[in-house]
């Protein structure tokens, strides 16, 4: 079995120049993130004809927050890698960065945020990398910080990998004592490969929890993805990746006054492989 990274250093030295480089090459990685943040997404239930501002904790080299982008939301990315947030500035992501251990707390002004998302990266907390680190106190501060910086409506979505039941405890307890309601959702639940953890958690008041995919009645329905794509056409939106979609992307980068290149008659033409 592959040694888990956050057993083998810290995140701030697990994620060098060569990890950040590799991690953010790979189709396949890069495939799963952002199936991944997709899915975090929609569990924010955010409403589609509005702009939000989304907070994208341990945001690495920007993966899921040009998803963000994509959906019309701007974001604001928090991580501990300085390798991973150079190859974010590489790419030019539309969201500021900040470098910051996420154990020591969200520091914003209350009320900031419409939603956060994070992506692979909450199991981290589960250890103590240093003498100084107690894992319960550090998810109560980034729990509890977290909670302050968001709005009263707001729901916080967690795509985690879990080592054991107990740090599904840890974790889930330390949430709802810093004043959080909420739950995991797993998706695939009877699947090896496409189970996944959502820890979904809401400022608001008790709600029900998102339905898990991956039952039966899952089977029968058209993916999320799918889905979604299908009723933003009915609505009007342009497809993703469609020239209409990267107009409207362009546009918003140039709104906020953001390096763009101009429009041309190539622009979202498909090139061909063959060089």
């Amino acid at each position: 079995m592959a040694r888990r990274p956050e057993h083998s250093a810290p995140p701030e030295i697990f994620y060098n120049n060569d990890e950040a480089k590799k991690y953010s090459s790979n189709s396949r990685i890069i495939e799963i993130q952002v199936e991944m943040a997709e899915r975090a997404l929609e569990l924010l239930a955010l409403n589609e004809d509005e702009s939000y501002l989304i907070l994208d904790v341990g945001c690495g080299s920007g993966l899921s927050g040009s998803v963000l982008e994509d959906s019309g939301h701007a974001w604001i990315g928090v991580d501990i890698s300085r390798p991973m947030l150079d190859i974010a500035v590489d790419r030019e992501v539309a969201g500021d960065l900040i470098l910051s251990d996420m154990g020591q707390g969200m520091n914003f002004k209350p009320g900031t945020f419409d939603g956060a998302l994070s992506i692979s990266a909450l199991q981290w907390l589960c250890n103590a990398d240093k003498t100084s680190h107690n894992p319960h106190k550090r998810l109560f501060k980034f729990f509890s910080t977290l909670l302050s910086s968001l709005t009263r409506t707001a729901r916080a979505v967690f795509q985690f990998y879990p080592e054991n039941a107990e740090q599904i405890e840890m974790v889930t307890a330390q949430a709802m004592k810093a004043g959080f309601y909420g739950g995991l959702v797993i998706d695939y639940p009877n699947s090896t490969k496409a189970k996944k953890y959502f820890l979904v958690l809401m400022t608001g008041g008790s709600a029900p929890l998102p339905k898990a995919l991956g039952n039966e009645e899952d089977e029968k329905r058209i993916s999320y993805i799918k889905k979604r794509d299908m009723c933003k056409a009915a609505r009007g939106k342009p497809l993703k990746k469609s020239r209409d979609w990267i107009l409207a992307k362009k546009e918003r980068r140039r709104r906020q006054g953001l390096d763009t290149r101009p429009d041309t008659k190539y622009t979202g033409r498909k090139r061909t492989t063959r060089f």
